[in-house]
């Protein structure tokens, strides 16, 4: 993998540094779905040099690539996903948790958006929100 992400940026005219492949190591390998800052906050020990704006700059050259999706699901800041795949997420509203959606048949709800509106699809994003069941168990200890 780490070979194919180097040869994706080498060909598109991207240098390639050792931050850049950590960057995308890091969200390749967590379903976590992390905002900029935490991946910086876990980078940066390993790369005392790296800014914020080095996240940030990665994260566009990867989304430009078609390495890393944008989640935007009501936060201050965006979610970022390696699995690019159209699929659903849900947040969390107590802990802010991002977690995916297992795969649903969306094919006639999709059909139906498209025939009402007269749209040529593209894509789609869902986000859906609740409390967690770790929140909940939480929740429940705490009324008692």
């Amino acid at each position: 993998m780490e070979r194919d992400i180097t040869a994706m940026l080498r060909e598109n005219g991207f240098k390639v540094t050792p931050q850049r492949l950590a960057i995308y190591s890091a969200l390749a390998a967590t379903k976590a779905h992390p905002s900029a800052e935490m991946l910086f906050n876990e980078l940066q020990p390993h790369y005392p040099t790296m800014s914020l704006a080095t996240v940030y700059k990665t994260i566009e050259i990867l989304r430009e690539l078609n390495l890393v999706q944008i989640l935007n699901t009501g936060e201050d800041s965006f979610r970022y996903d390696a699995d690019t795949s159209n699929h659903p997420h849900i947040r969390c509203l107590a802990c802010q948790r991002v977690d995916d959606v297992d795969p649903v048949e969306w094919g006639s709800f999709y059909q139906t958006v498209g025939d009402s509106t007269g749209y040529d699809l593209r894509g789609h994003q869902f986000y859906f929100y609740g409390v967690c069941p770790a929140c909940q168990r939480e929740g429940a200890k705490n009324d008692q």
